[in-house]
């Protein structure tokens, strides 16, 4: 039998009788492959949240007419652990992830989360499987809570019932180029989002819409799509899993935040690192024309994209209606290099964090 334990705010936890981590090999990581031996999960039904509960990782069981199959009610996030020493794991920025998580949750009309209960069961779900964080630079303890729609009705409203859960993987680089460029494509009649819409949330049918042009890119020799807006065609959004940044001149340029751009936790960082190390920094828009005649002049310097996955992933290529941008497709420029490694330096704790980014858990 489980022996059951109680976490510091109520969170029963049923621990494994037998981990699996022998199955993982941990100096040959596929991002999302593996999953730890416990996960979390709280139901919200009658108007509130349950109690929460940590037990083994395992399948679970759905009914064809789950709301969630047929409608698309969910959300998610992405979020990372690192490995700092046999005594701490950091977690990099949780309030801010959560703070997005419940924005999300409010425009898919799903019951809100407490801060409280979100750090705790990470907490203790880094407690329980800390020998699952990698311990290799490069590499780290992928976190994904996400919230679906669980009512059995065939009706295309909202449902009144809802699964939460977390689960974490051990991960290594999320792009096959790893910290090398990448090259990315404008669609050529697709769009992700417009404003107004859900492009703006971590939602999932906005994933699952981006796949076809994501496939055709790949099909023609590409990493990814850079996505255009929706209205002109004209101005740039952001890339299939990131955000993008232009270091032209010495001002660093990001697509502004309109509704249907995702406010990626890693953009805010590398945003808050340039303007402390003095580069003009601009949230505006900025078209798929600017960027080719600042190529055109040499003022482009650098292009490259930030999220959770790849923290700073260099951009060596540019293709757009037949024109090619192409910077170093070697290595990576000098900015995104200092954003890359002032980001893991603090995430690995081999740096101070003068910005309170991690939360430490002591393990």
């Amino acid at each position: 039998m489980m022996n059951e334990i109680i976490s510091s705010t109520n969170i029963t936890v049923h621990p494994t009788e037998e981990s699996r981590i022998h199955e993982v090999d941990f100096n040959n990581l596929v991002f999302g492959k593996k999953f730890s031996d416990h996960m979390f999960e709280m139901k919200f039904s009658e108007g509130v949240w349950q109690e929460p509960v940590i037990k083994p990782f395992g399948t679970f069981e759905v009914t064809p007419a789950s709301n969630v199959l047929h409608y698309g009610q969910a959300v998610f996030e992405g979020m990372k652990a690192f490995y700092v020493d046999e005594n701490t794991v950091n977690i990099y920025r949780p309030e801010t992830h959560h703070e997005r998580f419940n924005h999300s949750c409010r425009r898919m009309c799903i019951p809100e989360t407490s801060y409280e209960t979100f750090i705790d069961a990470l907490e203790t779900l880094i407690r329980l499987d800390h020998q699952w964080v990698p311990k290799k630079n490069g590499t780290a303890l992928y976190i994904r809570p996400f919230i679906f729609a669980s009512d059995n009705l065939l009706a295309a409203r909202s449902s009144d019932k809802f699964t939460y859960q977390i689960i974490t993987s051990p991960v290594g680089a999320y792009y096959a180029e790893g910290f090398n460029p990448v090259s990315l494509t404008t669609p050529e009649k697709y769009v992700r989002a417009v404003v107004g819409g859900t492009g703006n949330v971590k939602t999932a049918g906005n994933y699952a819409a981006s796949f076809l042009p994501a496939q055709k890119a790949k099909e023609k020799g590409f990493t990814q799509v850079l996505w255009l807006d929706a209205k002109e065609q004209k101005y740039i959004e952001e890339v299939g899993t990131m955000n993008i940044h232009f270091l032209i001149g010495d001002t660093l340029i990001t697509p502004g935040l309109n509704g249907s751009i995702l406010p990626g936790v890693t953009r805010r960082s590398v945003i808050a690192l340039a303007k402390e190390w003095g580069y003009n920094v601009e949230e505006r828009k900025i078209s798929i024309d600017e960027v080719f005649e600042a190529y055109e002049d040499g003022s482009l310097k650098e292009v490259f994209g930030s999220g959770t996955a790849a923290v700073v992933s260099p951009v060596g290529l540019i293709e757009h209606n037949g024109k090619t941008i192409e910077l170093d497709r070697e290595k990576p420029g000098e900015f995104a290099q200092k954003c890359f490694d002032e980001i893991t330096d603090i995430q690995y704790g081999r740096k101070e964090d003068q910005f309170g980014w991690v939360h430490p858990v002591s393990i």
